[in-house]
């Protein structure tokens, strides 16, 4: 996305000199992504891209970033922002690279690790260059990292407070001899690691160059007016929402320690020219991982606005500075140390995107999208490859549906908005890990009815090919649906189960196993030939299924998307195939059809 800037009277750079540095930020961003994809050894990097790229000035004020995963990009704010409040701002020499992943110090949850190194010009930190990626294996009870039952952060894996990966370019050999022997593939982490710190030397030779084009002066005059900038076309954006005060709520149904639903309530307060989502009434912190912190909250909710207003306005501090949050400690949506919160940002984060959507939506009723999937469908493994007796651990997480759209239906198989990220191609799952994939296939039906359709939910069924593989999840949506808005109806729900070799029957986890929660457990061990099947929700749909016009219909049924059961129930219309094969509809009494 190329970024728009427009001219001031308070600016001291050009219209065209600052749209041209804007731009240089956010590539150089991108490249650092492209180097990270290009030479890191797990597919959490070079599959599924779940990582983040953005730079900062001196002051630890974010000045671009790229589009690569929007929950990082909101937590990385405030991870840089306490390591160089915690190590202070003179401690950086050239060629020092800072590594920090620990939750109650701004990080997303601990598999996130971020690195920061310092930009010098001419002996002084001219800027920060940071990059926030999720390491395919944390050290955590359960291979992979997310245990969907840990009961406190201990469980969660190896947590590291800001420290020195390298000093002056040489590795600190103490701090990496400890996360290797946390971790169960250290030699993975050791390449993902390495292809971090090679992404934050693209970043420090790029901003080097440009400051030798421009002069540091011109370079510093236009980040500080990139930001005076993203902050009013920001406020501007903001002053077309009507003022007034919004609410809406959503259950997350279960912990993985307690059965027991956690309701997410939140208050969106939109007044003149600045906005405030306040989350008082939402339940106390949780047992077990569902839990975010405050980071994590108001990165939902940065993200929830970003979707909503104008994608040129150039991303970086200015344009968070009207956005405020408020969250009460102690509760789900801003825990308390030593709480349990690998969910957070896998499912937590999603679920306020979409309660800021419902909550405006009436406010803004030609943007706003009704309920994606909002969960990850976090399905972890992990175990000894047959022959070789290597470990290995891998996160896969599956797309959902999309709401449907004031102008078009959801988007289907899509990683939750928060995410932007992509899930594990078959290939992978068949040439890196003991599991062969049966199916993999949109599923008719799941997305919901409306004048625009939710988009589809997959289904996925995975065979072992070993003799032991512990395996773990963390979903969400199994019980509570995925929200339509205007009359649109709610998506279908999400699921796991297990089937035994030999058995024809598929059984939740609770029924197999006996975990607390069907959805979120840990270290179960499977064998063999027993199979799993991951459900992932559709998107709610947007407006009243009956002015859905005829040929929409038939082209879902023509692409198998639903089934003329639907088309009837949930559209009011009968349909038939005739002889060629075509589906022909005939619309029943109530219908109001809009062509």
């Amino acid at each position: 996305m190329t970024t728009r800037v427009s001219s001031s009277p308070d600016l001291k750079v050009d219209q065209v000199t600052l749209t041209v540095i804007d731009n240089y930020l956010a590539t150089t961003c991108r490249e650092m992504g492209i180097a990270m994809m290009r030479t890191a050894y797990s597919p959490m990097f070079n599959e599924s891209l779940d990582f983040s790229c953005v730079l900062f000035d001196k002051y630890g004020r974010m000045i671009s970033q790229a589009e690569f995963c929007p929950s990082q990009i909101g937590t990385i704010k405030f991870t840089v922002e306490w390591m160089i409040d915690e190590l202070g701002p003179d401690v950086y020499k050239p060629g020092d690279v800072i590594i920090m992943n620990d939750p109650y110090r701004g990080s997303g949850h601990i598999p996130e690790h971020t690195l920061l190194k310092a930009v010098f010009h001419k002996g002084e930190i001219v800027a920060f260059v940071a990059n926030c990626a999720h390491l395919a294996e944390p050290g955590a009870k359960a291979p992979g990292g997310l245990a969907g039952d840990a009961t406190d952060i201990f469980q969660e894996g190896l947590r590291l407070p800001p420290l020195w990966l390298q000093r002056e370019g040489i590795p600190q050999e103490d701090i990496w001899k400890i996360i290797f022997a946390n971790h169960r593939t250290p030699k993975t982490t050791y390449g993902d690691l390495m292809a971090m710190v090679g992404s934050l030397n693209v970043a420090e030779r790029r901003l080097t160059s440009l400051i030798e084009k421009y002069g540091l002066e011109t370079y510093q005059n236009a980040t500080n007016d990139l930001i005076r900038i993203a902050e009013r076309r920001m406020r501007e954006e903001i002053r077309q929402i009507p003022d007034g005060e919004y609410f809406f709520e959503d259950i997350i149904e279960d912990d993985g320690v307690l059965n027991i639903p956690y309701t997410v309530r939140c208050k969106v307060v939109v007044d003149d020219d600045q906005i405030t989502c306040d989350f008082t009434g939402s339940s106390l912190q949780a047992a077990g991982p569902m839990n975010g912190t405050f980071a994590v909250t108001a990165s939902a909710v940065y993200n929830a606005l970003m979707h909503l207003t104008d994608p040129t306005i150039p991303r970086n501090e200015g344009c968070y500075r009207p956005i405020h949050t408020i969250a009460p400690p102690g509760t789900i949506v801003n825990c308390e140390f030593p709480a349990p919160l690998v969910g957070g940002n896998t499912e937590l984060s999603p679920r306020i995107t979409d309660i800021i959507f419902g909550a405006l939506a009436n406010a803004l009723p030609d943007r706003v999208p009704a309920s994606q999937g909002g969960t990850s469908c976090c399905f972890l493994f992990g175990g000894a490859q047959p022959g070789s007796g290597d470990l290995y651990s891998h996160f896969h997480f599956e797309g959902t549906g999309w709401g449907g759209r004031p102008t078009k239906d959801g988007n289907s198989q899509i990683i939750v908005i928060n995410g932007n990220c992509r899930n594990t191609p078959v290939e992978v799952f068949e040439t890196r890990y003991p599991i062969r994939v049966e199916s993999y296939r949109l599923l008719e039906d799941s997305g919901g009815a409306g004048e625009n359709r939710g988009g589809l939910g997959i289904e996925r069924i995975m065979t072992m090919e070993a003799d032991s593989i512990t395996v773990s999840a963390i979903f969400n949506r199994m019980t509570v649906d995925p929200f339509g808005i205007h009359g649109g109806k709610p998506g279908k729900n999400s699921g796991i189960y297990f089937r035994r070799k030999g058995s024809k029957d598929w059984e939740t986890f609770s029924n197999a196993f006996g975990t607390t929660s069907p959805s979120k457990f840990s270290n179960i061990t499977l064998r063999r030939g027993d199979q799993v099947k991951i459900i992932a929700p559709g998107g709610g749909g947007w407006g009243d299924p009956m002015r859905r016009s005829s040929e929409r219909v038939e082209a879902d049924l023509r692409e198998g998307f639903i089934t003329p059961e639907a088309a009837e129930h949930d559209y009011g219309l009968k349909a038939e195939l005739d002889s060629d094969g075509n589906w022909n509809v005939t619309p029943r009494i109530g219908r109001k059809d809009k062509s």
